[in-house]
């Protein structure tokens, strides 16, 4: 629960610092004394969003820490382990600075945090409700998260979302599988034909620049041939070329021991010079053998290689792409057979998931009629005591059409209430009052209090627009309240006020040419005083003395 709130710097507030015990703590004062300041930094504290307008005057900071002792098991300490912060002697602190600027920043137990992870950890250790929130019950979009609450349905709602997204990502998935398939069977026919038409063909990788090459060759082949000829026959003439080199290496081998060496190098390179000729003159014959220049295969090498291009300017590929683009194109074809076998596969997932998504969605709603039934008995058990004995709460669960359902299942949820005896129940904010909703809003949070693990309940004027009887019946469901959690209130009514266990007054004073909002605990006398000018305004009288003494000598 909430044991301590230290302030700093927030609007009219200088420096606060207040200790809260269980049981009911009330807060009173005069309007605009600052309690709205009170409750927005405690909001604050728990990740409310900030604003630079909370920065005192003339300062350039302000922070609020709120510190809480919880018991051992508490939901937020399963939260706080899987972000690695330690919690000593079940003492959990949190504090939130703002700039003037704007800018903030959070802590839990010292330890730098989001906000988003500082407001995760404050929606388990506080709720506040302020007199306006009561709206939220005319939501009927609010009521299902209510029941659920209440009847402890997490596991199974949960159950209802997975299976929920599961129909509707199969669903979008075989959506999506159907309309490739039809555009593919659109296509099927002049995929069909396209692949036959380039399987006549047979592209093969690196033709062109083949071909290109041939082709080039072969249109100088003449010319080739001709300079072949004419340099065969310049090495024939006469005797020959190779003939007259080993004629004159034959002259100088016969005079070779006279010559003492010197005729040996010059044999030599007549050798190699013979060899390297004859080596031409035979690379001559094969380059003339392997010619071929016949004008019809220079014919048939264009007409491949125009095909080729002709093809890939129609697909509008490279020609090197042709044979890749055949395959793609064969494999859309074969895609077909094979979508019809996935088409199958997900139309039965889907059907799949559909059913389990209804028989959750059923079991959900079961549990749902049981949770309505338990709450409505518990909610018009308060009504009596709130002076509302002829009212009656009723949970409506209608089941919803098909293209109604959603991830929260099948059930449309509505509070309804009858504040007359025979009259139909209708939505709250068709019937109910104004007066009427705080009791109602006070006797539901009373029943959820008891399924709830946040320990600390905050109410703002839930008293609002009641006085009187209703008032003291509100005082008394709050001192019972109380019983189970840590109940702060901040009330304008007596009534309410007498209830408290501890007593806070908010009021707002000149200190140094500046006002300030201090608060200050009650007791004995003045706690007296305080509800007697409740009662009776700024005079105040014997009698209001006498009535605020009979208030509080009722049990708190």
């Amino acid at each position: 629960m909430l044991r301590r709130l230290s302030i700093r710097n927030v609007v009219l507030i200088d420096k606060l610092d207040l200790d809260f015990r269980d049981g009911l703590s009330v807060l009173t004062g005069e309007t605009g004394a600052g309690k709205s300041i009170l409750l927005d930094s405690l909001g604050l504290a728990l990740g409310a969003r900030a604003d630079s307008g909370l920065v005192r005057h003339g300062t350039d900071k302000c922070s609020v820490t709120a510190t809480f002792t919880l018991p051992a098991g508490h939901p937020v300490y399963g939260l706080l382990a899987e972000q690695d912060i330690e919690v000593e002697d079940d003492e959990l602190v949190v504090r939130r600075v703002v700039t003037s600027d704007g800018r903030s920043r959070a802590y839990v137990n010292d330890q730098s945090v989001s906000v988003g992870l500082l407001r995760d950890v404050g929606n388990y250790c506080v709720e506040i409700q302020g007199q306006f929130d009561q709206h939220g019950l005319l939501d009927p979009t609010t009521h299902r998260a209510t029941l659920d609450a209440h009847g402890n349905l997490g596991s199974l709602a949960l159950a209802v979302r997975d299976q929920w997204r599961a129909w509707r990502d199969t669903q979008k998935e075989l959506t999506a599988a159907t309309n490739r398939i039809n555009k593919a069977r659109e296509e099927e026919e002049w995929l069909r034909h396209a692949v036959d038409e380039l399987e006549k063909l047979g592209p093969e990788e690196g033709e062109e620049e083949r071909l290109a090459e041939e082709r080039q060759f072969l249109m100088h082949g003449e010319k080739l041939v001709a300079a072949l000829n004419d340099a065969e026959s310049e090495l024939s003439r006469g005797k020959g070329a190779e003939s007259a080199l080993r004629s004159a290496q034959r002259h100088l081998e016969r005079e070779l021991q006279k010559a003492e060496g010197r005729f040996e190098p010059i044999i030599e390179a007549l050798d190699r010079a013979a060899i390297e000729l004859e080596e031409a003159s035979r690379a001559i014959s094969v380059t003339l053998a392997d010619l071929n220049v016949d004008t019809g295969q220079q014919e048939n090498v264009e007409e491949r290689l125009f095909a080729l291009r002709a093809a890939a300017r129609k697909y509008n590929v490279p020609v090197d792409g042709l044979n890749g683009l055949m395959k793609d194109y064969r494999s859309q074809i074969d895609q077909l057979e094979f979508g019809e076998k996935e088409l199958s596969r997900l139309t039965a997932a889907v059907a799949e998931h559909r059913a389990a998504f209804i028989d959750a969605a059923q079991k959900l709603h079961g549990a749902r009629k049981a949770a309505a039934e338990t709450l409505d008995t518990a909610i018009n058990a308060e009504l009596p005591p709130l002076r509302m004995e002829k009212a009656r709460f009723v949970t409506d669960i209608a089941e919803l059409e098909e293209n109604e359902w959603g991830i929260d299942g099948i059930d449309r949820i509505q509070f309804m209430v009858a504040t007359n005896p025979g009259s139909p129940a209708g939505p709250l904010n068709k019937i109910a009052s104004g007066g009427e909703l705080s009791r109602f809003l006070l006797a539901l949070k009373v029943v959820l209090a008891r399924v709830s693990a946040v320990p600390s309940l905050v109410f703002d004027e839930v008293d609002s627009g009641v006085g009187g009887a209703t008032a003291a019946a509100i005082g008394e469901r709050l001192h019972l309240l109380a019983e189970e959690r840590q109940i702060l209130v901040i009330t304008h009514s007596p009534q309410v006020a007498a209830r408290g266990r501890t007593h806070f007054n908010i009021a707002k004073s000149e200190n140094d040419g500046s006002m300030v909002t201090r608060v200050n605990e009650l007791v004995d006398g003045a706690r007296r005083e305080e509800i007697a000018r409740m009662l009776a305004g700024h005079s105040i009288t014997a009698e209001a003395r006498a009535a605020a003494d009979s208030l509080l000598d009722q049990p708190r």
